[in-house]
């Protein structure tokens, strides 16, 4: 067995092979994790509110999906599905059209990345409607593929000077009411783009993420989400679901757009749907699915047959644990001890929760909401000298974000946010009040 290496040594092989262009949120090198817990190479314990970007909803090493993952290790890892088919990828792809939200017959199709899933729905779209043009969400976030990149909504760290990007790609403000983008004004503006730039029966798809998760964890409300569902309806528009980081139970409901009542045409997939195993999927109405000919869809390694297994044994974890109810008891705690928080210190400009999604947004002064960014990166830091893991969000980087597992106990979660909150008290008290200024 290798000898393990300790963490100067660690470090010095990082800065000599890795670019600088993958980042790491936090100085830990991580040994093992179990359930909602981390432990580093020098045996210190962490609690996960990261969950590896939204993808350990059911916890790390949940013990049903190694079981699975072992079982199928045994019997074979790789044939490439356009070579022979196995029974994993037919049972998730059953089982995956059973929980997606409408009535009618549904068909789905794995890949390995979520971005994979943004193109090759958009494939799809194009293929069933036979127009080109797109259109996504200012705040979105879409994956860093060139189309996935190109549908992303914001500029810094993503696109940087990775263009030019994809043609007949085009983007619309997303309801962000505490920035000033109500519900109306962003649907004046989808007309206006309609009206100005690209005419609807140009438009084969709009995405859209139910929650904006890299933007900010900002909630699309029902009302906008049903008008939009009326006017893809009319036009003849596909309506794509972003799931990524927002499925699973994360929000409460298996899939985030079911807080609208509204049913997607087509649903990408990945993060959550395989508990850290590469897996991704499209699954959306039979018809749209079917719609690019034999061939037009797959990729070497989409829908390997370990991560299937443990799709598999991920629905089977999700549906007998009730990880959506979790999820909202999660979320309720979460948001009391948020809303507390808003009450005791100006730095908290907004919470938006739903679900185990909930998003803090922190500003140096209430009625500018100037992004306090620099003291959200230092709430992090205490955090983690405290023993807890972070992300944050948003345009801004002003945004403290929940992804910890949903199987997470209750005395980790309350321990978790004992500690959230005492590294953001020590920092709003750095901060002077508006009285102060």
């Amino acid at each position: 067995m290798t000898e393990k290496l300790g963490a100067d040594e660690l470090k010095a092989l990082r800065e000599k092979y890795l670019p600088r262009g993958v980042t790491t949120a936090h100085a830990v090198v991580a040994d093992r994790a179990q359930g909602a817990e981390v432990w580093d190479t020098e045996g210190r314990r962490y609690i996960d509110f990261v969950g590896g970007i939204g993808v350990m909803n059911v916890g790390h090493n949940h013990p049903r999906v190694m079981a699975a993952v072992r079982e199928q290790l045994e019997r074979f890892t790789h044939t490439a599905f356009q070579v022979v088919t196995y029974e994993s990828y037919l049972r998730l792809a059953e089982r995956l059209c059973e929980v997606a939200p409408g009535e009618g017959p549904k068909k789905a199709i794995f890949f390995s990345t979520g971005a994979e899933a943004v193109e090759n729905a958009v494939k799809i779209a194009r293929a069933a409607t036979g127009r080109q043009a797109v259109i996504s969400f200012t705040g979105g976030f879409h994956g860093r593929t060139l189309l996935a990149l190109s549908l992303t909504g914001t500029v810094n760290p993503y696109k940087q000077d990775f263009g030019p990007y994809a043609a007949e790609v085009y983007q619309t403000p997303f309801p962000y009411e505490y920035r000033g983008w109500t519900t109306e004004a962003a649907l004046a503006q989808l007309d206006d783009l309609f009206a100005s730039v690209v005419a609807p029966n140009r438009v084969a798809a709009i995405i859209i993420e139910p929650v904006l998760g890299e933007g900010g964890f900002v909630p699309a409300p029902p009302a906008f989400m049903q008008t939009l569902r009326e006017i893809t309806t009319r036009h003849g528009i596909l309506l794509i679901a972003d799931e990524i980081q927002t499925g699973f139970g994360r929000t409460g409901k298996f899939f985030a757009i079911e807080h609208s009542g509204v049913t997607p045409d087509l649903m990408t997939v990945a993060k959550s749907i395989a508990a850290g195993f590469p897996l991704s999927a499209v699954v959306g109405r039979a018809e749209v699915m079917d719609a690019p000919a034999p061939g037009g869809l797959g990729g070497t390694y989409a829908g390997n047959p370990v991560a299937c297994a443990a799709g598999v044994a991920v629905m089977d974890v999700m549906r007998d644990e009730k990880l959506p109810e979790r999820a909202a008891r999660i979320g309720s705690i979460i948001e009391e001890r948020m809303r507390s928080w808003q009450a005791e210190h100006e730095l908290v400009g907004d919470v938006r929760v739903v679900g185990a999604m909930a998003g803090m947004e922190l500003v140096r002064d209430r009625k500018t909401k100037t992004p306090a960014d620099t003291e959200t990166a230092r709430i992090l830091g205490l955090a983690r000298e405290q023993g807890l893991l972070l992300l944050r969000s948003g345009a801004h980087h002003n945004v403290i974000r929940t992804l910890m597992p949903l199987t997470i106990p209750d005395e980790q979660l309350l321990e978790g946010l004992d500690v959230l909150g005492s590294a953001l008290a020590e920092v709003s008290g750095a901060v002077p009040t508006r009285s102060e200024k």
